[in-house]
């Protein structure tokens, strides 16, 4: 073997010729920009027992939009809303949810007829969907320190 001066080491060779204590450089793969999310304003839902029509069939799957400033403000016009104040999630159901089963015209008067148990999932559905499905937060015990979630959700549609 011929001892001589040594060389620094290129190409593949380098890669297995560098000391083991030595890091190589890190090189950070460019990351690309985040991709844009197209804004969801449709969900769809089924409700738990279902709005039974005047024929008798059952409607159970049914697609809500986000609700604008005009669908929390045009219900407080409304004298059933001003009478009764609860009458407001009635009214404000009726205007975003676009599509129940194969009810033909979507309003408020199919809302007033849904059983009370689907009437309150469309509430808590509502609040989750208009605020982007935030209504819960993380929390720990103050004595035990055990993770829980509670619902920031306010009382009323339109109240949060």
């Amino acid at each position: 073997m011929r001892r001589g001066p040594a060389r620094p080491a290129t190409g593949a060779a380098a890669a297995t010729s560098a000391p083991a204590d030595v890091a190589a450089p890190a090189v950070a793969p460019a990351e690309a920009p985040p991709a844009r999310q197209q804004l969801r304003t449709e969900f769809a839902f089924e409700l738990p027992r279902g709005y039974v029509d005047d024929m008798g069939t059952v409607h159970r799957e049914g697609v809500m939009r986000l609700a604008t400033a005009r669908d929390e403000l045009i219900p407080l016009r409304d004298m059933r809303v001003q009478e009764n104040p609860a009458y407001l999630s009635v009214v404000l159901l009726g205007r975003v949810i676009t599509q129940l089963g194969t009810v033909a015209h979507m309003h408020d008067g199919v809302v007033e007829n849904m059983f009370a148990s689907d009437l309150a999932f469309l509430q808590d559905f509502y609040r989750q969907v208009n605020a982007e499905g935030h209504t819960r937060a993380g929390v720990s015990c103050p004595h035990c320190e055990q993770p829980f979630e509670v619902e920031l959700g306010g009382s009323r549609l339109g109240e949060s």
